[in-house]
C-alpha cells in the first residue's frame, strides 16, 4: 500500500513516522509513504499557497491550483488501474471510524490532503472527487496531526503489520465494542488486585468476563455504539441486568 500526504508543513511528520508500528511497516516493505511539500507544485516565485477569501471576512484560504497539481502528480505514480481515493482532513467531514480505516486498507494508495488557515477552495472537493474526514467534533490547527492517526489506524490493520493481529481485532471500536480492562504483573499493587477470574487460568470464563467488561465500558460510556452491535442472548442478559441495578 502507498500513503500520500499533501502538506504546507512536511517537517511535521519527519519524527511519528520514523518510529513504532509505522518504521517498522516501512522497513518490511508493507507500506509506503510519501510527504510532498504543497509548496513544490506551486509556479510563483514567491510559492504562494494560499489568499484571502472572496466575499471577505478575517482567514487566509488554500488555494487550488497547488493542491489540483499536486493530487494529479501523486495520482501518476500508480498504475492507472490502482485503487486510490482521496481524503481532505476536514473538521466539517464525516467521522473518520474504524470501519473506515479497515476500508483503507483494500486501497493501493491512499492520498491524505491536510487542510490549513480558514480552509481549503472547494473546487478541490469537486474536481479532485475528494472526500473529508474529521477525527472528531474540535478544531485543530491543520490536517497535519490528523493525518498522522488516519496513517496509523491504517497501516496498523494491513496483515503482517502487528506481529500478533489478534491484537488489532481486540481493539476497541474494531467490532463496533469499547475494550476491556486490561491487567499485568504485580497481582497486587497497592491496594489494587487483579481480577480473580484472570488468574484462574480458565479460559472461557476468562473470555467471557472480558466481553462483559467490554460491554459494560461501552453501556457506560458510549451506549449509542450497541445498538450496530452483533449481541448474542447472553450478552442481551447481562445487558438487562445492568439496567435493572442502574434503575434500581
Amino acid at each position: 500500500m502507498r500513503i500520500d500526504m499533501l502538506t504546507a508543513f512536511p517537517g511535521m511528520f519527519t519524527g511519528p513516522f520514523n518510529e513504532s508500528i509505522i518504521r517498522l511497516a516501512h522497513e518490511r516493505d508493507l507500506v509506503d509513504i510519501f510527504i510532498h511539500d504543497l509548496r513544490a507544485f506551486t509556479i510563483d516565485r514567491h510559492k504562494t499557497i494560499d489568499a484571502y477569501a472572496y466575499g471577505g471576512g478575517s482567514g487566509m484560504v488554500l488555494k487550488p491550483e497547488p493542491i489540483f497539481r499536486g493530487v494529479r502528480f501523486i495520482r501518476d505514480q500508480i498504475p492507472s488501474d490502482g485503487l486510490s481515493r482521496c481524503v481532505l482532513l476536514s473538521a466539517r467531514g464525516k467521522p473518520f471510524l474504524q470501519e473506515t480505516a479497515r476500508d483503507f486498507t483494500e486501497l493501493d494508495q491512499l492520498i491524505l490532503i491536510c487542510g490549513h488557515y480558514k480552509g481549503v477552495d472547494e473546487r478541490v472537493i469537486h474536481g479532485l472527487d475528494t472526500e473529508e474526514y474529521s477525527i472528531g467534533d474540535f478544531v485543530v490547527t491543520g490536517g497535519e496531526l490528523p493525518a498522522m492517526m488516519i496513517a496509523d489506524a491504517v497501516i496498523r490493520l494491513i496483515p503482517g503489520v502487528l506481529g500478533d493481529i489478534e491484537s488489532a481485532v481486540t481493539d476497541s471500536f474494531y467490532e463496533g465494542l469499547l475494550d476491556c480492562p486490561y491487567y499485568t504483573r504485580p497481582e497486587q499493587y497497592e491496594n489494587w488486585d487483579v481480577p480473580e477470574v484472570l488468574l484462574s487460568g480458565h479460559h472461557e470464563r476468562i473470555e467471557r468476563w472480558r466481553r462483559e467488561e467490554s460491554l459494560k465500558t461501552t453501556w457506560q460510556r458510549r451506549p449509542e455504539l450497541l445498538k450496530d452491535v452483533n449481541l448474542s442472548k447472553e450478552d442481551d442478559v447481562f445487558l438487562d441486568i445492568l439496567q435493572q441495578e442502574n434503575d434500581g
